[in-house]
């Protein structure tokens, strides 16, 4: 059951992760205030849906890593997994819920901008962390390697 729900649930928190970077970059960019306001106050209602994927692939991973203990990959991801869960608790939610509080106001002021720049950065490491943990993932289940080959055989 744990190898099942642990990549599923890495795959809906990075896919989670980055709708919410893509749709603050595309409402900065082409949005009007309007629409930036909806997307930053829609962010933290879509915690309900990362929070507990993000607990679930840690906690999965974290209990199927104590079966291959010592494999270099799965230290580098158990790393990576406290950066990510450290980054999101203490930069990107905080960030959130600012930004949907700002944009609720109409304050689109300074700080504003500077807490969203800060966002974008820290969201921009998760998604990177993220994604470098699910090929780190594959590497392990051998389902990486077995594509290469096949496509240098090719």
């Amino acid at each position: 059951m744990l190898r099942i729900l642990h990549p599923v649930a890495g795959v809906v928190a990075l896919i989670t992760i980055a709708t919410f970077w893509l749709s603050t970059i595309l409402s900065e960019v082409f949005g009007s205030q309007a629409v930036v306001t909806t997307v930053k106050t829609a962010i933290p209602w879509g915690f309900l849906l990362l929070i507990p994927a993000l607990a679930i692939a840690g906690g999965s991973g974290f209990v199927l890593s104590k079966e291959r203990a010592g494999v270099a990959l799965v230290v580098w991801k158990l790393k990576r997994m406290r950066v990510i869960a450290a980054n999101g608790i203490l930069v990107l939610i905080p960030s959130a819920l600012f930004l949907a509080h700002k944009a609720r106001a109409d304050e689109f002021a300074t700080a504003f901008y500077a807490v969203q720049a800060l966002e974008l950065v820290a969201g921009a490491t998760n998604i990177a962390l993220l994604a470098w943990n699910m090929l780190d993932g594959l590497r392990i289940k051998g389902r990486l390697r077995r594509r290469l080959a096949s496509r240098a055989q090719s």
